[in-house]
């Protein structure tokens, strides 16, 4: 009798322990964080150590890892979503979480961000604060919504796709060495004045659109970054993208034309035309440059834009 009471005292609640134990091992979600190192412009070396400190230890099991080259973000993204990884981090800029997000979409994984580049217009539209500590303690909470993807050509888009002037910028800025937003504005001030509109036919939803263009960007959030805002009453919750048509104008009108995008009236503008849709085809006059989410490539004359409503799982306040 007693060796009965022994045996269930001892290793019945060593069993149940060990139980306990290993239930709250495998309650912790495990997180990767991809880190950009030179997202921004500047060194983020230690950053891991951050949030170490500040990520909630009870609720995550953190890795991480710094991208090596462009397209990195996405392969190690990939990887780890056929891993043990329910949460991916991207800690970087705008094309950083493009590679990753894309990623998480297509396994169906969860997506959080921590903004680390120049623009941050994904970031900024969702709320997510810039302060680091603030975008940990976010995730900590680990609320979840979902959001609306899209594709360009499919390739996969979050915030921004388009043609025109800021593609032939996007491009040209990407083989400049000076990262950041001061050398971005620099380089545009250069090549605005060189740039010449193009004529597009644009099929929005089976309505036929041509008009000659600045530029023309596909919005499913509201701004390019830093508060600049192209698509004002954009959302990543309507199942609907916004074509931003920039009319051809005066170089004398360019700060009346970063006013209103600063101040978010785009809508009331005569220099800006807003069509919303869910299907998109463009037709431009030549193949060349496009921008993804900030990123430049390089496409043919025709373009298709699709809306995926509420697609992508995202940690938000």
């Amino acid at each position: 009798m007693i060796a009965k009471i022994v045996y269930f005292l001892y290793f019945k609640n060593y069993r149940l322990f060990c139980t306990l134990i290993l239930f709250n091992l495998q309650s912790k979600n495990n997180i990767l964080f991809i880190i950009n190192p030179i997202s921004g412009g500047k060194g983020k070396l230690r950053i891991p150590d951050f949030i170490d400190k500040y990520l909630d230890k009870e609720k995550f099991s953190p890795n991480f890892i710094f991208t090596e080259y462009i397209g990195h973000a996405g392969e190690l993204a990939d990887e780890a979503s056929l891993k043990n990884f329910d949460i991916i981090v991207a800690a970087g800029g705008d094309g950083t979480i493009n590679e990753v997000a894309t990623k998480v979409l297509k396994h169906n994984k969860i997506l959080g961000i921590l903004p680390l580049g120049s623009g941050n217009g994904l970031a900024r539209f969702l709320n997510i604060p810039k302060n680091l500590r603030q975008a940990i303690s976010l995730i900590n909470n680990l609320k979840i919504e979902k959001i609306d993807s899209a594709t360009f050509n499919n390739k996969s888009f979050f915030n921004l796709a388009g043609m025109g002037f800021d593609a032939h910028l996007s491009a040209v800025f990407s083989s400049d060495k000076k990262r950041g937003l001061s050398g971005y504005v620099k380089l545009g001030f250069k090549e605005v004045f060189n740039y010449q509109p193009q004529v597009y036919t644009i099929n929005i939803d089976g309505v036929e659109h041509k008009r000659k263009a600045f530029a023309v960007t596909i919005a499913n959030s509201s701004q390019y970054g830093n508060d600049v805002f192209i698509a004002p009453s954009a959302s990543v919750k309507d199942g609907l993208l916004d074509v931003c048509i920039i009319k051809p104008f005066s170089l004398l009108k360019l700060p009346v034309l970063s006013y209103v995008m600063l101040k978010g009236r785009a809508e009331t503008s005569d220099m800006i035309e807003i069509i919303k849709g869910k299907n998109i085809k463009i037709t431009r006059q030549e193949a060349g440059a496009v921008h993804v989410d900030g990123e430049p490539l390089q496409m043919g004359v025709e373009i298709e834009a699709l809306v995926n409503p509420l697609s992508l799982q995202v940690i938000v306040p």
